[in-house]
């Protein structure tokens, strides 16, 4: 029985939870557990991250989901695949892992009732988790990443063989992978498929491997692949790169290369959907009679005009100099956030003035004579 939690309480959603519910449940805790984040405690909160992420790549995609609804961890924990690096990290799903016939397996021994696959078959489909700054993520860029994944061998061009010869058909199973054994039992005659033990499962054998794959006909590499991220993902956003998996077998195509979209913190910004969220501090003197100041944005500084009066968390509006939208035209806003700053230290003819600048308005302040205490019983007259 697998120990792993149930992946929608490491969400935190139900399991009626819509796609976009649990999409928005793995934002926020992927940005609560970021390692950047989580300084004090980086090993935990990777821990934490890996667990919240395995759960959301079952959770988002409909097929696995199903799948995990109907047999829990165990349609999962029988696959070989599946695994997923750090940040820059690389790891291999699907391409039949995690599937139904990795739980026919577990009951059958072979997968589905018929033993190998012996025509042509997809490989499996890859993963490359990638962390990008705020400001790239926001707009967008042409890099190239570096996958290690098996490809047909050049020299052979898959088949095993080496240069100038041909794999031959299996005599033992005429090219089908697979010998049958016939019996006779007194409840009737019974047919025994299992894998060709000379050609084990292939279909052909291979006299004179090739030397540069020892017959295998894969080899591993490490390819470089140019990739366009789009602008405005953000963390939990995945990008498909079609036929950049590991190679099939037999002839097959080869999978998909997944990319997955991690966002670092920024020191300035946070992001709320496509609204970018800035906190800017002005001083007492600023708030009360205004000012024109220069603020950061994704595009550089630009000036905003502080209205006379501000309060402390009064938010200023700054059309379209937000995050582009990721499906469509246009921008989301930016938000300034103005956080009035008290000083702590005045000298002698700062507090002159700011009593002066109470008795004014017809504020009694004067700390030497009164205290929070008295001044409320003389408020209430006790």
């Amino acid at each position: 029985m697998s120990s792993k939690r149930d992946y929608y309480e490491v969400l935190g959603v139900a399991k009626s939870a819509s796609d976009d519910e649990i999409k928005k449940a793995f934002r926020k805790l992927a940005r609560q557990y970021h390692p950047d984040v989580n300084r004090d405690d980086p090993k935990a909160a990777e821990a934490k991250f890996k667990e919240i992420n395995e759960a959301y790549e079952v959770l988002s995609d409909t097929e696995r989901r199903r799948q995990y609804d109907q047999f829990g961890h165990a349609a999962f924990d029988a696959a070989s695949g599946g695994g997923q690096g750090g940040f820059g990290g690389f790891g291999g799903f699907g391409g039949g892992a995690g599937g139904f016939g990795d739980i026919f397996d577990m009951f059958f021994g072979q997968a589905g009732f018929g033993g190998r696959p012996t025509g042509p078959e997809r490989g499996a489909d890859l993963r490359y988790d990638m962390e990008l700054p705020f400001e790239q993520a926001a707009f967008g860029l042409e890099t190239e990443i570096q996958v290690p994944r098996t490809e047909d061998c050049p020299a052979c061009h898959g088949s095993g063989a080496a240069p100038g010869t041909h794999p031959e058909t299996c005599p033992n199973c005429r090219g089908t992978g697979q010998t049958q054994v016939v019996q006779n039992t007194p409840f009737g005659r019974m047919v025994n498929v299992k894998t060709c033990d000379r050609c084990r499962g292939e279909g052909k054998i291979v006299h004179t491997p090739c030397p540069e794959c020892s017959g295998r006909g894969k080899v591993r590499q490490r390819r470089r692949i140019k990739i366009k991220i789009p602008p405005g993902v953000d963390t939990g956003s995945r990008l498909r790169v079609a036929h950049e998996g590991e190679a099939g077998a037999r002839g097959g195509p080869p999978g998909d290369l997944y990319v997955y979209i991690f966002v670092k913190a920024h020191k300035l910004f946070t992001r709320e959907n496509d609204d970018v969220i800035c906190e800017v501090p002005i001083s007492i003197v600023q708030a009360a009679l205004g000012d024109e100041i220069e603020v950061p944005t994704l595009d550089g500084q630009v000036q905003v005009r502080i209205p006379e009066g501000t309060q402390s968390g009064t938010t200023l509006r700054l059309k379209d100099k937000g995050i582009p939208h990721l499906r469509g035209h246009g921008r989301g806003d930016q938000h300034i956030r103005i956080k009035v700053v008290t000083p702590k230290k005045l000298n002698d003819r700062q507090r002159e003035l700011l009593r002066e600048f109470a008795r004014l308005g017809g504020e009694d302040v004067n700390p030497e004579e009164k205290g929070f205490f008295k001044k409320v019983k003389d408020a209430f007259g006790v």
